[in-house]
């Protein structure tokens, strides 16, 4: 066998490993609706206007290094074989170009400006909350999560803590399924008001396919916000290490019809108003420094 059929295998291999790839990440795209399957290279799908400007973010700036990584390859490779010591025996004497001093500072500003545009969109888009048509308080426990609803709502809050595996029913996935999951309207604007408690330590508030990422950090009240346009059940982690049960904080959103979401709120009423009230640690933080 000669080296040119060796290489033309190669490179059939090589394409075709390509297409495997590309496949088995399609696929996976397809399915992660909410949360990432086994094998998966890609981001969960997008479920929300804040999460798309992310992907296409990342989407424009990966192609940016691609094509700049690129063309540096391309101009090593023209430098190599035009200026090797074959080709000019006697070596050139110039020492400064003006014109290429200029373009190799200017282009890079470009760049620059061209990426810092998006990136200011998105942050603007992130950071700028606005009118809410429900605000969650979200708090980080040790180690769970609790959801507060606001009267217009019910008031009513609970608890979601991880399943154990004896608490898994067919369907659940194991590390993420919730015993009490926080319930929402699709299409709806939710404002998210994320702490932890105060006699706690830090945790961070995740959910991939919303695009939200925030810090429960105790003593401070942060705020941020999703609007999912498609139903369906959706997950996210803590993504601090906060302690000896960092790895079993799942965070688990259902996004229901607004009529599936209103027969909800009425069983949640009862529900969560049957069960003990949790202890309120703010009030009890601010009662013991006024002691003070």
């Amino acid at each position: 066998m000669n080296l040119r059929n060796i290489g033309q295998r190669a490179a059939t291999a090589a394409l075709g490993a390509g297409a495997l790839l590309w496949l088995g990440a399609s696929t996976a795209l397809a399915q992660g609706l909410g949360h990432a399957d086994p094998g998966q290279m890609t981001f969960q799908q997008a479920a929300t206007p804040v999460m798309r400007e992310i992907e296409d973010l990342h989407t424009f700036v990966l192609v940016a290094i691609t094509l700049i990584t690129l063309f540096v390859l391309g101009l090593l490779i023209y430098v190599m074989y035009r200026f090797n010591e074959k080709a000019n025996p006697v070596p050139s004497r110039l020492t400064h170009h003006t014109g290429l001093e200029i373009a190799w500072t200017v282009l890079p500003i470009l760049i620059l400006v061209a990426i810092a545009i998006p990136s200011f969109r998105l942050l603007t888009h992130q950071l700028t909350i606005p009118k809410g048509d429900i605000a969650l308080k979200v708090v980080g426990k040790q180690w769970a999560w609790s959801y507060e609803y606001p009267k217009s709502e019910g008031e009513f809050d609970f608890i979601s803590s991880m399943k154990t595996d004896k608490q898994l029913k067919p369907g659940d996935l194991r590390l993420l399924a919730v015993d009490n999951e926080a319930v929402v309207p699709v299409g709806k604007i939710i404002t998210l008001q994320v702490t932890a408690d105060p006699t706690g330590v830090i945790h961070s508030f995740t959910v991939p396919s919303f695009g939200v990422r925030i810090d429960a950090v105790p003593g401070r009240l942060n705020e941020t916000w999703f609007q999912a346009e498609r139903e369906g059940v959706y997950y996210g982690q803590c993504s601090k290490i906060c302690g000896k049960d960092h790895a079993f904080m799942p965070i688990v959103f259902r996004v229901v019809s607004e009529d599936a979401y209103k027969a909800w709120l009425v069983d949640a009423k009862k529900k969560f108003a049957s069960a003990p009230a949790p202890v309120d640690s703010f009030a009890l933080n601010d009662a013991a420094e006024d002691a003070r």
